[in-house]
């Protein structure tokens, strides 16, 4: 075993035990394994480490210098058993017995006390020495305070009275606290709690790291963070020992010339502060020991009492208790700025790969929904109407998923006959009908590790519906005129423009496939609810056309880009990716003018159908109740049936709203 003792003047402070492949790092931070409180040591001043020949002793370029007698220590330095390095007044000696240099019958302390020095302590790697004067100093101990527990209570009324008052004040501070908004509010509360409650002049909180891994902490891992003085004096820090003896015990502990052996307070004749009573508390959290409160008083007249002992132990409670649950608090908004910010990065690749244009709340909400559904392998169903790019959505879901390196397949379920489509989906074999010369793969074999996508999934048969819901059950199928069965790992994504629900209702559409189907649903809107998006949309297929066709336009005249903002588009993004086509194909100048874009006269899906806008010459005389039904569909069916919504533009309640639904049998 080697150590190195720390001695100031005629006093051995210190041992530290040194460990074959460890450094020990030496300076005046608190970061350093060996903390050295002289001005003239530097932040971080040298380093001890073994190597073969020894223990070197390093100078980390300090200012002032390490010394090993008249000699500076320039380079990396052997020492030899006995040697003993100066850094200002403070020397560093390496030994191997610990007993060699307390002759003296000095006495020792250990991470669970303080106890006489034994042979088993010098074998202890964080041995702390102290004097028989400093083991002196502590008055009074105590773990648990009578101000939360039922033992221990006064009996004499101006006891009683002492302890009521200040049950009082530490309930009012305990409130105080509770509302902290932040760790510096914390602490400055509780500093001012105590300096008024307590005879003392200063004290400080000292927090240990919350990272911090040693479960046995010492002073020199404590770090200051916020002090208060009464007086004009600065704060005097707490003596290692005794910051230590409270890290290590757990105990409040309140001592008497606890920062210099002197039976004087005040200043002595070279200046130093002496304190003629110390409070140390432990701050406690739930598992371990977050920190330590310090209190001092440097005058004789105004000592604390044992009752000021408890009651900051009182107060150093609810402090662990805030301070965990501000640092909890803490690491939770750190996560959720860490999650939206990944959201944003994901949405930005998302609309990069999936070309998703748009800005406005019901595109983020899209994306949104997207970023949400991709990672597990559930059904997907994609709904709105025709044009507004449902496939776009299943290709982000595709490319945000774990399957992204697989395939993805698209089939129009409305472009085929039942034949077809059975044979599209599930295969063919050889010879299996008219015109099946050779074995065919289905898009289930074509998808497998990957995404399958079936558009205007409203329109498959009925017989087809019963076959294609036993596959996503996860059995197995068989091509058409075959019997061997076959396995495909396949996430399905179905969209339809059509309402399933009314389709379930008549019949036409399977109850248990809808449900089926209809795990995660992504609603996209129609293009006229989004009109933030559309100058994006066109400017993205101007683009896109100029280079396609080698046009230079240079963009849209503002009454253009007004008439397509103020466009129903009634075939939505498909409608205005057309019309942006055809406009610079046969445009004339450098901007695409309002006589360049043809715009249809249909009528949206939203629009009344028996058509709210009439032309002067196609009136048909109607009654206001017939007006009233005509009206109230009609923007019903404008804002897909949102009640709150519909009730709001006709300026009605929604209860009201209820009772004309009802009275005009309308139905969705």
């Amino acid at each position: 075993m080697t150590y190195l003792v720390t001695r100031e003047g005629t006093k051995w402070t210190d041992v530290y035990r040194l460990v074959p492949g460890e450094t020990m790092t030496i300076g005046r931070t608190p970061t350093n394994r060996i903390v050295i409180k002289d001005e003239r040591c530097s932040r971080r001043h040298a380093e001890v480490f073994n190597t073969a020949a020894g223990w070197v002793y390093r100078d980390l370029e300090s200012r002032n210098g390490s010394f090993l007698g008249a000699e500076r220590l320039e380079h990396d330095s052997t020492l030899q058993i006995g040697d003993a390095v100066r850094i200002g007044a403070v020397y560093l000696q390496l030994v191997e017995d610990v007993s060699d240099v307390f002759s003296d019958g000095s006495s020792i302390i250990h991470k669970g006390g303080m106890t006489s020095k034994t042979k088993e302590s010098e074998s202890d790697p964080n041995v702390q020495v102290l004097t028989e004067s400093e083991e002196r100093q502590i008055t009074h101990r105590t773990k648990e305070t009578q101000f939360l527990t039922e033992k221990n209570l006064p009996d004499d009324s101006v006891a009683i009275n002492q302890v009521g008052q200040a049950a009082t004040a530490l309930l009012r501070l305990a409130c105080d606290l509770a509302e902290s908004s932040n760790l510096s509010q914390l602490c400055e509360l509780t500093l001012a709690g105590l300096c008024e409650e307590t005879n003392v002049e200063a004290g400080a909180v000292l927090l240990l790291p919350p990272d911090l891994q040693e479960q046995h902490p010492t002073a020199a891992d404590l770090e200051i963070f916020t002090t208060k003085t009464m007086t004009d004096e600065v704060y005097h820090r707490c003596t290692d020992f005794l910051a230590t003896t409270v890290l290590q015990t757990g105990e409040a502990i309140m001592a008497q010339n606890a920062i210099e052996d002197s039976q004087l307070g005040g200043r002595d004749s070279k200046g130093d502060i002496h304190a003629t009573s110390v409070i140390v508390a432990p701050i406690r959290g739930q598992d371990r020991i977050l920190g330590a409160l310090h209190l001092y008083s440097t005058r004789l007249d105004m000592t604390p009492d044992p009752l000021d002992l408890e009651f900051t132990l009182a107060v150093a409670k609810p402090v662990g208790v805030a301070l965990e649950n501000l640092r909890q608090r803490d690491a939770l908004a750190d996560d959720l700025n860490l999650v939206q910010a990944q959201t944003v990065e994901l949405i930005k690749l998302l609309g990069a790969q999936s070309e998703i244009i748009g800005a406005s709340t019901g595109i983020e909400k899209v994306n949104q929904e997207i970023i949400r559904a991709a990672p597990g392998r559930s059904t997907v169903l994609i709904r709105g109407e025709s044009g507004v790019g449902k496939e776009l959505v299943a290709r982000a879901v595709h490319y945000a998923s774990p399957r992204s390196e697989g395939p993805f397949v698209c089939l129009n379920c409305a472009a085929l006959t039942e034949t077809l489509l059975e044979s599209e989906l599930f295969g063919h074999e050889k010879g299996a009908f008219t015109g099946a010369t050779t074995r065919k793969r289905g898009k289930f074999e074509a998808a497998d590790g990957g995404t399958l996508m079936l558009d205007e999934i409203g329109e498959m048969s009925p017989t087809i519906q019963a076959k294609f819901l036993r596959v996503l059950e996860g059995h197995a199928f068989e091509r058409v005129g075959g019997s061997d069965p076959i396995r495909a790992d396949v996430r399905v994504i179905a969209a339809t423009n059509r309402d399933l629900e009314k389709d379930v209702e008549e019949k036409l559409f399977r109850r248990d496939l809808y449900f089926r189907l209809h795990v995660i649903e992504i609603l996209v809107p129609p293009l006229r609810k989004r009109p933030d998006d559309i100058p994006l949309l066109a400017e993205h297929f101007l683009l896109k056309y100029n280079e396609e066709t080698g046009r230079r336009i240079r963009g849209f005249t503002h009454e253009a880009l007004d008439a397509l903002v103020h466009y129903r588009w009634p075939g939505n993004v498909r409608e205005l990716k057309n019309v942006i086509e055809r406009a610079v194909v046969l445009t004339q100048g450098e901007y695409l003018e309002v006589d360049d874009l043809t715009l249809s006269n249909l009528g949206t899906v939203g629009d009344s159908v028996t058509g709210m806008m009439i032309k002067e010459q196609q009136y048909e005389p109607r009654s206001l109740a017939d007006m009233e039904r005509l009206h109230i569909e009609a923007t019903l069916n404008a804002t897909d049936w949102n009640k709150s919504r519909t009730a709001s533009i006709l300026g009605i309640e929604r209860s009201t709203l209820d009772r004309k639904i009802k009275r005009y049998e309308l139905k969705r």
